[in-house]
């Protein structure tokens, strides 16, 4: 009942049984290299033992035996995952004399996926499976209804203690299928072995997108207000790029959409374009693991579009025998795309899985989404020509942002001397140690210079707010003073040609007010950092300064504080003589160089904010939603977020 091997799928249920059980190896090593098997015993690998009891669902779903999947974040922290397939067999399996729950649950790599078993397609990330989960839990409870009649067994660390026993199948809450519930070992998982419900919900709403008509549930009973999500898309990844392009605005209501199957390949793709002026998102996924290097599926698709739309400029005049082919490069500009593949018995490149290397993928892609996109760009000629002008677009821009590279180069990156804002740089030449300060204002950037340490700190004074990267084309970006800038300070280039080998510093520092329109310049600096530099947030460089709101004086007593709050708790605290002196910062020009210094940029004192990606696609949404053209996703936000805001009246 593995997650990851691939056998031949039996049509009939009945055909289930422990013969199709292979035994491959032993458990004995699991506990004692945990990371051999999940990667990691991080909050990563944690969440990866839920994953390998839900892809055993799935691929009862894929076979045809489940539609429905719930996972369940106990009140203690626990999970339990119930499937209504047909129930892992319980009659005894012939190598290890032992029952097939028993073998599935105690010998590593034991499942339905080898030799022939019972599964035409796999899903799963790694494919260590049941076995490992119930190796890494103190302890694990297996419980599976067939035939009307009810089986369980009980684990403790991978060793059984209850062995299978028959008990009744009512009450359960499925007429057939497997319930697992496991409680992670803390001895391993000595990070955390809280789980994350956004983490498991945003995985369990992906795998709805990508098995239509499988419905998956999802429960945390931790909270004092339990409530039930349930995924049911029969779209499929229809509904999941319309669900990317929420906050977007599209040019076609309706996303291109192919499904089929081409020797023994299941194809499915979706596409749809938006009025975006940049990349937006290719994802690509085998047997539902997200392939995030691409792969032969992926060179599929990108090969049928691009021939499709080029054949289509040129014979309908857009495009000139001379010039130039479009390619994927021009044509990603506002592309949200998603390819997906169910193989039989995939090739990957790699260990992680991230790359699907079989050539029939990307002749079975290739062949069926060619067909039906040219069919749409023939029906949908004005919609066509919009695909064909955004690329041609795309593609002067493009050239056009690769001479002013090149025109950057030939001046030696924008000589500092020459900077807006005049970069007050710092004396070591070691990024490890160096930071940048972006300092809104030239009062503030002034104090900045005169308190920095100058050996390893380094000011970039911004005047006001900078351009809006997401409605701009590169062009407009380029010609923007304040952020080349920013792009030649840091060394590291951006976009598509950023390296982050040659970035300059290892931190770089937003300082920017306490006030709107101080949140506001930092969002601009966000979005332009996650649109073009975003390796910077990947490995954790970027920061955001924290200044104090209120200083407090008396007598030789100094204090810095955050919040109203702490002031009103303070000043009764102090002797009524002398009179205590309240400075409130409306801004950071408020402050000379000493003070800036010690609340806000010493080393020893400061308090700073890491910004961090956790979830690259919830990023790009918000940024879409705050910093883009669509009005109504952003109202929504406000109405619904605006109790939270702190107002300075």
């Amino acid at each position: 009942m593995n997650s990851d091997e691939v056998g031949v799928m039996h049509t009939n249920a009945d055909d289930y049984d422990a013969s199709q059980i292979e035994v491959l190896e032993g458990l004995e090593a699991v506990r004692k290299r945990p990371g051999m098997y999940i990667g990691t015993t991080s909050s990563q690998g944690l969440h990866h033992l839920v994953w390998e009891i839900v892809d055993n669902g799935i691929d009862e779903a894929m076979a045809g035996f489940a539609n429905h999947v719930t996972v369940t974040i106990e009140a203690d922290n626990s999970v339990t995952v119930t499937d209504n397939g047909r129930g892992i067999p319980v009659d005894v399996q012939q190598k290890t004399g032992k029952s097939a729950l028993e073998t599935v649950f105690t010998v590593l790599h034991a499942g339905g996926k080898f030799d022939g078993g019972g599964y035409k397609v796999s899903g799963g990330l790694h494919g260590v499976g049941a076995s490992v989960v119930n190796a890494l839990s103190t302890r694990l409870d297996a419980v599976v209804v067939r035939d009307g009649k009810g089986y369980q067994m009980t684990f403790e660390r991978g060793r059984t203690t209850q062995t299978i026993t028959e008990i009744s199948a009512e009450g359960m809450g499925i007429e057939r299928g497997t319930i697992v519930h496991f409680v992670p070992d803390a001895d391993i998982f000595q990070e955390t072995t809280v789980f994350d419900a956004k983490i498991l919900m945003d995985r369990v709403r992906e795998l709805a997108f990508l098995n239509k008509g499988l419905r998956i549930s999802f429960t945390d009973k931790r909270t004092d207000e339990i409530k039930t999500e349930t995924f049911y898309y029969e779209g499929g990844l229809k509904e999941y790029v319309k669900f990317l392009n929420r906050n977007k605005t599209v040019l076609f209501d309706d996303p291109v959409y192919v499904e089929g199957t081409e020797n023994n390949i299941e194809v499915e793709v979706a596409l749809q374009y938006t009025d975006d002026y940049r990349s937006n998102v290719l994802l690509s996924f085998t047997n539902n693991i997200n392939t995030w290097e691409g792969g032969t599926h992926e060179t599929g698709f990108k090969t049928a579009m691009t021939r499709v739309i080029n054949d289509y400029a040129r014979q309908n005049n857009l495009l000139k025998e001379s010039d130039d082919t479009l390619t994927i490069d021009d044509l990603r500009e506002g592309l949200t795309a998603i390819v997906s593949v169910k193989h039989p018995d995939p090739l990957f490149e790699g260990q992680t899985k991230a790359k699907l290397g079989s050539s029939d993928a990307r002749t079975a892609v290739y062949r069926m989404f060619n067909e039906t996109f040219k069919r749409f760009m023939y029906e949908n000629p004005v919609v066509a020509k919009q695909i064909v002008e955004k690329g041609l677009s795309a593609k002067k821009a493009r050239m056009a942002a690769k001479r002013a590279r090149e025109e950057s180069r030939k001046k030696t990156g924008l000589e500092i001397s020459n900077l807006p804002g005049k970069l007050a740089n710092n004396t070591s030449k070691d990024p490890a140690i160096s930071e940048l300060f972006i300092v809104e204002g030239d009062s503030a950037g002034g104090s900045a210079k005169q308190g920095r340490e100058r050996l390893t700190q380094a000011i970039l004074p911004i005047r006001g707010k900078i351009l809006n990267v997401e409605k701009a084309q590169m062009k407009t970006i380029l010609a923007n003073e304040e952020i080349r800038s920013l792009f030649t300070a840091m060394g590291t280039g951006f976009g598509e040609e950023f390296n982050i080998e040659k970035v300059n510093y290892h931190k770089l520092i937003i300082m920017t007010d306490a006030d709107v329109d101080g949140a506001h310049i930092r969002t601009l600096l966000l979005t332009l950092i996650y649109r073009y530099m975003r390796p910077l947030l990947e490995a954790g460089f970027v920061y955001i300064a924290q200044p104090p709101l209120y200083q407090v004086r008396q007598g030789k007593f100094v204090q810095y504080l955050d919040t109203d709050q702490e002031l009103n708790n303070l000043l009764p605290t102090l002797p009524a003589s002398p009179k205590p002196v309240v400075q409130r910062y409306k801004g950071l020009g408020e402050m000379d160089a000493e003070q800036l210094w010690e609340t806000t940029m010493d080393p020893n004192q400061r308090r700073m904010l890491r910004v961090e990606l956790d979830d690259a696609e919830e990023a790009d949404q918000v940024f879409s939603m705050l910093m883009g053209d669509k009005v109504e996703p952003r109202r929504e936000f406000i109405e619904e977020n605006a109790r939270y805001a702190e107002l300075d009246v």
